[in-house]
């Protein structure tokens, strides 16, 4: 019996190759239009175990490449576009819990945006926890949470 998991993700390589696929749902339409169903979350994990990454196309739109295939004239996103299109494409609100922070998201969203947050970097958080369609974003100090929460605000 074939494995789904490896038909699947060699789907997936050859709509990356000759669509510009901008977000996950658009991948997920795609795999829909070739008979295969999934959900946004194991999308998400494919991606990942692909290690696709997202490019500024020469159009000046974003996309969805496979490593070391970047197309002519597309250049990496710098880790500040990848949280900004992080949450243009998932997050549905952000809000405080005590000295925590919450960021909802769509079914499968957490994961990426997650990431996304932790690539950042930022001095002030200690980490983030990603279920489903919650983040939860733990600050250092309750004063670190007042700028974080502002920060992720201020990204919707």
């Amino acid at each position: 019996m074939a494995d789904p998991t490896a038909g699947r993700i060699r789907k997936i390589r050859e709509i990356v190759r000759r669509e510009p696929l901008a977000t996950q749902q658009d991948l997920v339409r795609a795999l829909r239009r070739e008979g295969i169903t999934v959900t946004q979350g194991t999308i998400s994990r494919d991606i990942k175990r692909l290690g696709l990454v997202k490019v500024l196309d020469g159009s000046g739109r974003y996309r969805y490449a496979l490593p070391g295939a970047v197309p002519a004239g597309a250049r990496p996103l710098s880790t500040l576009q990848r949280l900004h299109i992080a949450f243009d494409e998932f997050v549905a609100g952000v809000e405080s819990a005590l000295d925590l922070i919450l960021v909802k998201t769509g079914p499968g969203g957490a994961p990426p945006v997650a990431q996304a947050i932790d690539d950042m970097g930022w001095p002030d958080v200690a980490g983030t926890i990603a279920g489903e369609d919650t983040i939860l974003v733990v600050p250092r100090s309750r004063r670190a949470g007042r700028s974080v929460l502002r920060r992720l605000r201020d990204l919707i």
